[in-house]
């Protein structure tokens, strides 16, 4: 499964490592990913989706259905079936 916010798209990025020394190799910073079960009460059921942790703190502020409409607006929301 890839590393990869349904509802927002953020992704893995690559960058630097810098030692102590000032010794860069890349790495890859992975976005903070959690598995997590909604209720959407417009539709009457049970999502799970896997989320970032940002799109967790919006969902709790603005509710799923807005938030994807939102987002759906924008042209942003990705594999998301409501």
């Amino acid at each position: 499964m890839s590393r990869v916010c349904e509802l927002t798209g953020k992704r893995p990025i690559s960058g630097n490592k810098v030692s102590h020394s000032n010794h860069k190799t890349r790495r890859r910073f992975l976005p903070n990913l959690q598995k997590k079960r909604f209720f959407v009460p417009e539709l009457d059921k049970w999502i799970t989706l896997k989320v970032s942790s940002n799109a967790i703190r919006s969902i709790d502020k603005y509710g799923l259905y807005t938030f994807v409409k939102k987002l759906q607006a924008k042209g942003q929301a990705l594999d998301v079936k409501l």
